[in-house]
C-alpha cells in the first residue's frame, strides 16, 4: 500500500519576503493574465519557477533552463533553503464557501511513486500528453517538484489528525493568502515517533488521486529515466511529492464545473427536449438567478443523478433526471460500469452531448464545441454571451463516488471534479536527487509510543496498523 516518507523540502525563507506575494496557484490554472499579475507581486514569485518565460524568444524551450537557473540562483541568495531535518508537513487551508469559513486539513509528504495498475495510486480521470510533456522537461531541468499532487485516503476515525494536535497550536512556518482568498499555513511535523506512526497508518491505505494526474504519470516517468542511476529502491527519484487529505475530513469541498457549448452545427434546445424523454424526466423550473438553479438542481439530484439545461433564448431551466425506469444496459454511455451511470456528468457527456447531439467523445476531448466555468455566476451569466448555445449546470461529484470509480478501474468525463481550493504551489519544494536515500525515521522496527495527545489517553489506537 502507500509508502510515504518525510523529506528535507525547499522553502522560502523570512529573507524572500510576505508568503502572499510569492505563492501561486498549480500551473495548469493560471492564465496569461494571472502570471503577469503574479510576476508583477514579486521577482521571487514561484510563478517564475512552475511557468518560466523563454530567455530567449526564438528558443521556447529556455524557459526550462530559466526555471533551473532560478532556482539556483535563489537557492544561493538564501530566499530558497533547504531543511536540515526531514519533515512531514501540516497544511491548512482557510477559505469560505457560501458565506461561511472551512478548514481543509492534510500533510504534505513523499510517496513512493507506483503505476496505476499497481492499485495503490488510483485515478479518476484520463490524462492527455501534452502537459506531461511540458512537466517532464520541467522536471529534467530543474530536479524538482514544484507542486504537490492532492491525494485522498480513508481515515474515519481521524487518527491522522492526532499525530499533528501540538504542531497545529504552533506559529506556522509558512502563512500566506492567494489572491483568491484563501489562507495557506504550513507547519513542520519533526517528531519522529509521531512520523513513524503516520508512516505506519498509510502503509495499510490506498491513495486516490483527486487532482494532478498529468504530473503524478510525469513523476513516474522522470523516477524510471533516473532508475539507472538510482543509489538503491529508496532513492528520492522513487518518490513525488503529495498533499494527502482525509476523506471525512469536514474541510474537504468538491464543487461542480458547468459545461457550456458553443459552435456545434444545427444546435436546437427544443429538439434536445424532444428527444430527451427517452432517458430523462423532464422538469421544467423558472430562469430565476444562479441560485435559483443550484438550489433546484440539489433537489432534483437527491432522488436521481440530475443536470440542468439552459439556452440564452428560453424562458425557464430544464432539469434533466434520469428516468428511474430507464433499463441502462440498453444505453452505451451507461452500460459499462454502474458507477459511472450514477454520476450525472456521464448522463451529460455520454447521453446528451454523444447519443441525442451526436459530439464524438474525441471532440469533447479535446475541447472543441465545449468550454468549463467553474463559478456558478459565470456559468449563468453565460448565457448573455454571444456564440453561446446552452449552459449545462451540473451538482458536485461527490467523494464517495470518486472513491467507487477508481476502486471500479473506470475513469471520468474530463473536469468531473473540481476540489476546492486548488492547492497553492511554492509552499515546499521537494528536491529529486538518485544519489539521495530518503531519510525514514531511525529504528523504524522498534516498539512506539502512543501518538500525541489522544483524546482518551488510556485507550490505545483503534486501528490494528498503529498497535505496538
Amino acid at each position: 500500500m502507500a509508502d510515504i516518507a518525510p523529506f528535507r523540502g525547499i522553502l522560502y525563507t523570512p529573507k524572500a519576503g510576505d508568503p502572499s506575494k510569492l505563492l501561486a496557484p498549480p500551473y495548469d490554472v493560471i492564465s496569461p493574465a494571472d502570471r503577469a499579475q503574479l510576476a508583477a507581486l514579486d521577482p521571487h514569485n514561484c510563478v517564475q519557477l512552475i511557468l518560466p518565460e523563454p530567455t530567449d524568444a526564438a528558443k521556447p524551450d529556455s524557459r526550462y533552463e530559466h526555471a533551473a537557473a532560478d532556482l539556483k540562483a535563489w537557492l544561493a541568495d538564501g530566499t530558497l533553503a533547504r531543511d536540515e531535518v526531514p519533515a512531514i508537513y501540516r497544511y491548512h487551508q482557510i477559505f469560505d464557501v457560501y458565506g461561511k469559513e472551512v478548514v481543509r486539513k492534510g500533510f504534505i509528504a513523499r510517496v513512493r511513486l507506483q503505476k496505476f495498475s499497481e492499485g495503490v495510486v488510483l485515478p479518476h480521470e484520463r490524462t492527455l500528453a501534452g502537459p506531461k510533456i511540458d512537466r517532464l522537461n520541467l522536471f529534467r531541468s530543474t530536479h524538482s517538484h514544484f507542486s504537490q499532487i492532492f491525494g485522498l485516503y480513508n481515515d474515519r476515525e481521524h487518527i491522522t489528525d492526532r499525530f499533528f494536535s501540538e504542531v497545529d497550536e504552533t506559529p506556522p512556518a509558512i502563512e500566506g493568502r492567494t489572491a483568491d482568498g484563501v489562507l495557506h499555513r504550513l507547519w513542520r511535523l519533526t517528531n519522529v515517533d509521531d512520523q513513524r506512526y503516520l508512516i505506519r497508518y498509510m502503509s495499510g491505505e490506498k491513495v486516490y488521486i483527486a487532482d494532478g494526474h498529468h504530473r503524478y504519470e510525469t513523476m513516474i516517468n522522470y523516477a524510471e529515466e533516473l532508475r539507472p542511476n538510482a543509489v538503491s529502491p529508496k532513492a528520492s527519484s522513487e518518490y513525488g511529492v503529495m498533499f494527502f487529505c482525509n476523506m471525512d475530513d469536514p474541510g474537504l469541498v468538491v464543487k461542480p464545473t458547468h459545461r457550456v457549448l458553443h459552435s456545434w452545427p444545427g444546435f436546437s434546445g427544443a429538439d434536445v427536449l424532444k428527444r430527451a424523454p427517452e432517458f430523462f424526466k423532464v422538469m421544467l423550473g423558472p430562469r430565476g438567478n444562479a441560485d435559483t438553479v443550484r438550489m433546484a438542481l440539489a433537489g432534483h439530484a437527491r432522488k436521481q443523478p440530475c443536470f440542468a439545461m439552459a439556452t440564452p433564448d428560453g424562458e425557464s431551466i430544464a432539469y434533466l433526471q434520469l428516468r428511474g425506469d430507464l433499463i441502462k444496459s440498453s444505453v452505451p454511455a451507461l452500460a459499462a460500469s454502474t458507477v459511472l451511470g450514477e454520476l450525472d456528468v456521464t448522463l451529460l457527456h455520454g447521453v446528451l452531448l454523444e447519443t441525442i447531439l451526436g459530439v464524438s467523445r474525441e471532440d469533447q476531448e479535446k475541447q472543441t464545441y465545449l468550454r468549463y466555468i467553474k463559478d456558478w455566476e459565470q456559468a449563468y451569466a453565460a448565457l448573455g454571451e454571444p456564440g453561446v448555445q446552452a449552459v449545462f449546470f451540473m451538482n458536485p461529484t461527490k467523494v464517495e463516488q470518486v472513491k467507487a470509480v477508481a476502486d471500479a478501474g473506470q475513469v471520468m468525463p474530463q473536469k468531473s471534479t473540481f476540489f476546492f481550493p486548488k492547492i497553492a504551489s511554492g509552499l515546499v519544494i521537494n528536491p529529486v536527487d538518485p544519489r539521495e536515500e530518503v531519510e525514514l525515521p531511525p529504528n523504524d522496527d522498534a516498539p512506539l509510543t502512543p501518538p500525541t495527545r489522544l483524546p482518551n489517553k488510556d485507550q490505545p489506537p483503534t486501528n490494528p496498523r498503529l498497535k505496538t
